[in-house]
């Protein structure tokens, strides 16, 4: 029996390192379903050093979405970098 092929939102976004616009680095751990909604919430990690909790959730169309930039301009949310951490500057 062939199974219904599924849309993922997890296929829509890839995992690996993303760049926050203010600056920070995250790394996605993937796409979870909100267990009373079923709304497609993004996990993932803080990669910078903080006291409290570096696991974080937010939902698939605020983590992707725009939104206004330091200089008033519209930016992404998040910008996916790769799969790897830039080095930490000097």
């Amino acid at each position: 029996m062939k199974r219904p092929k599924k849309t993922s939102a997890a296929a829509s976004l890839p995992g690996g390192v993303y760049r926050h616009y203010k600056g920070q680095y995250y790394l996605v751990l993937g796409v979870a379903k909100h267990s009373e909604t079923e709304e497609d919430l993004v996990v993932y990690v803080r990669l910078y050093a903080r006291e409290g909790c570096p696991l974080w959730v937010r939902p698939l169309a605020n983590f992707s979405g725009k939104v206004i930039g330091p200089k008033g301009r519209h930016v992404q949310r998040f910008t996916p970098v790769g799969s790897k951490q830039p080095a930490a500057k000097p």
